[in-house]
Parts: C-alpha cells; sequence; structure tokens
C-alpha cells in the first residue's frame, strides 16, 4: 500500500501566516490610495507647502506641546511659592512692571492681555493675602496703583534661583536674534488671535443648543464684536 505525501500541519500552519501579511499589506496599500486628500485649513499661501498645509498642522500642534508644557512650567512655579498660576503670573508681572513706573489694573490687563474685571479678581485675592497692595494714587484719587508688598517681595525671591536655572533650560535653544525674532512673531500671533476669536464667534451661529463658549483659566480682554 502506497502512501502519499502529507505536508505537516505545522508547516502549512507556516505558509498561511507568510501569505497572510502580503494580502494585507496590498489591501492597505489599496485603501490608502482611495483616501482623499484632507481639506485644507488654512488658504493663505503663505503658510502652505507645495499645497499642503501639512506644516502648518504641524506648526499648530507643536505650538500646543509648547504651550502645555510652559503652562507646567508655570504651575510648577507657582506651587513652589503656595500661589495658583495666574496669582503667580499677575504678582510677579506687577514687580517687573513697577520698576519702569506706576501700575494701573488697566496697565496689567493690556500688559498680560486679559480682561480688567479679571485682573481686578486676582489682584483683590493677592491683596487679601498681603502680598500685593493698592494705593491711591495722590494725581489722580480714582485710580489705583499696584504694589508688591515686602512679603511678596520675599516669595518672589526666595522663587528666583529656581525659576531663573529652569527658564535657562527651557529656553536654552534660542540665541539673541532668535529670542528677539520669537517675541516679534509671538507678540503679532497674539493681536491676530484676537481677531481670529471675534471672527470665529460672528460666524459661529448661536442657540440653546449651542451657546458661545465660556471663558476659561486666565480669561483673555473682551473685544469689541466686528
Amino acid at each position: 500500500m502506497s502512501r502519499s505525501k502529507v505536508t505537516p500541519l505545522s508547516k502549512t500552519t507556516a505558509l498561511r501566516k507568510s501569505e497572510k501579511p502580503a494580502v494585507k499589506t496590498g489591501a492597505k496599500t489599496a485603501l490608502k490610495a482611495k483616501l482623499p486628500a484632507p481639506a485644507l485649513t488654512t488658504s493663505r499661501k503663505a503658510l502652505l507647502v507645495d499645497g499642503s498645509d501639512h506644516a502648518f498642522r504641524q506648526l499648530v500642534h507643536t505650538l500646543l506641546a509648547f504651550l502645555a508644557r510652559h503652562e507646567t512650567v508655570r504651575e510648577g512655579h507657582a506651587a513652589a511659592i503656595g500661589l495658583a498660576g495666574i496669582e503667580y503670573t499677575v504678582l510677579i508681572s506687577v514687580k517687573y512692571l513697577a520698576a519702569e513706573g506706576d501700575v494701573s489694573v488697566r496697565e496689567l490687563a493690556a500688559h498680560l492681555h486679559l480682561s480688567g474685571a479679571f485682573v481686578t479678581t486676582v489682584s483683590n485675592k493677592l491683596q487679601q493675602m498681603g502680598l500685593l497692595d493698592k494705593l491711591v494714587d495722590p494725581a489722580d484719587r480714582r485710580r489705583l496703583r499696584l504694589t508688591v508688598t515686602q512679603a511678596g517681595d520675599a516669595l518672589l525671591a526666595s522663587l528666583n534661583p529656581t525659576q531663573r536655572q529652569v527658564n535657562d533650560v527651557q529656553f536654552d535653544c534660542l540665541n539673541a536674534d532668535e529670542f528677539h525674532q520669537l517675541l516679534g512673531s509671538v507678540e503679532r500671533l497674539v493681536e491676530s488671535s484676537e481677531r481670529a476669536i471675534a471672527l470665529q464667534r460672528y460666524l459661529q451661529p448661536r442657540g440653546p443648543d449651542n451657546p458661545a463658549p465660556s471663558d476659561g483659566g486666565d480669561k483673555p480682554a473682551r473685544r469689541k464684536k466686528i
């Protein structure tokens, strides 16, 4: 009785396994070829590379990544002296602006690109904590001058050694020219972003099922509708 050759099960299984990836890869390639190109998220030629907005999307997402990490750094500075992030920002901003002259709530709000009402709320809390003072301007009694107290000065001074080291590392990738270029670019981006927000609010229909977005965290200054 002659025996017919039978392929061992292990070899058959191995053969089938080796065939599967080729089929899957081919299917994926065909599927990828059929996918339409995503719609452009910007139409400005200066932001497109060979007609694609891929680099623009990369810029936006990288900026988000940087801002998230910088917020972590700010929160770390603030936590080291027992403050919330925005409280620390207001306190140190008053300290630096006061070195150049009197600081009012309006001037501080403009410097931080926040609403005057929000800055007033934060500065009132810092005043209650004994870190900030509000003095009546002798030249105009309707105007209040913000100043950091001795306790506030001591708090910022205790943070400075660590703060300086961390900032040195975070921005060690920039030379002097790049730093000044970045500073100018970011200032212009803040201004253009405010216009973009105003346009977005104007174009987006509102209704009971689609309320206006609420301001969160550090509230930006409100602008007139355009």
